[in-house]
């Protein structure tokens, strides 16, 4: 079972070095990312890597911080994370970081530790995938489960800013999930029922309006409750769209954290 890594930090040598190693080496997929917010979230949605190796130098404590966007999606996609550093940027980076679990490897980086802690984390998945076709029969308890939850939230946004600031403001509540598109949307729906769905109003290809009438034409997705988010300039047409579609309302961008709560519990109770 071959390794998806994502090499990513503000040393370029050692990303463009590791990087090769790991491929002509080991054969693993590598995807490399540039050390900034945006790019982050996107590719670490996209790709959904098993391993993250982050490879310090001249950080500052922003740019530390910057790795923090990573933190929900490492600790729900069981991703591990190892920071190639020296004794310094060690200290520096537990200072600033928000991440649960880190594995540090020093500078000069030995190859050997890093394939032998690779090596471990295939087997570790090779052994997980083994036993999900053992002869258990698991049950969930799914009324139990729903009321110990959090609500889950869809948001749907092609604004990476908007969906990485949503996130941030409703994650302490909610279980947020975001996507960039219409049709990653109904992707998410087709294996998962959110209590609410933050939709975008404007995006490219298929917009907020387009996608509610979809739903509208499939029972299961017809309930779930819909909330437009909206710029001002486009308020007068989602005012229309309210008459005609009679989602539960409209959030004008960039909305505040107290907005967006007030608004889903007035939805959802």
């Amino acid at each position: 079972m071959g390794l998806k890594i994502l090499l990513t930090g503000k040393n370029r040598k050692i990303i463009k070095d590791v990087g090769e190693h790991l491929e002509s080496d080991r054969g693993y997929t590598t995807v490399k990312c540039d050390p900034s917010k945006t790019a982050l979230f996107e590719l670490t949605l996209a790709e959904l890597p098993k391993v993250i190796i982050i490879c310090l130098g001249d950080e500052t404590s922003e740019t530390v911080k910057v790795y923090n966007v990573m933190k929900n999606i490492v600790r729900q996609g069981n991703c591990v994370v190892i920071v190639i550093a020296n004794q310094e940027d060690e200290k520096f980076f537990i200072k600033y970081t928000e991440l649960r679990r880190v594995l540090f490897l020093s500078r000069p980086v030995s190859l050997f530790a890093l394939y032998e802690k690779l090596s471990e984390i295939e087997e570790k998945m090779k052994k997980n995938k083994e036993n999900n076709l053992s002869s258990f029969r698991e049950f969930i308890n799914e009324e139990a489960e729903r009321r110990d939850r959090k609500k889950k939230v869809l948001v749907v946004d092609d604004d990476t800013e908007q969906l990485i600031l949503i996130k941030e403001q409703l994650d302490e509540f909610y279980d947020v999930t975001p996507v960039k598109s219409g049709e990653a949307a109904f992707k998410y729906l087709f294996k998962h029922t959110p209590d609410i769905m933050l939709l975008d109003y404007l995006m490219p290809e298929m917009d907020g309006p387009e996608v509610l009438r979809k739903m509208h034409t499939i029972e299961e997705y017809a309930k779930i409750p819909v909330v437009f988010l909206t710029g001002m300039t486009e308020k007068n047409a989602v005012l229309k769209t309210l008459i005609e579609l009679q989602p539960q309302g409209y959030i004008v961008k960039p909305a505040k954290k107290s907005e967006l709560v007030a608004k889903i519990i007035d939805v959802l109770g």
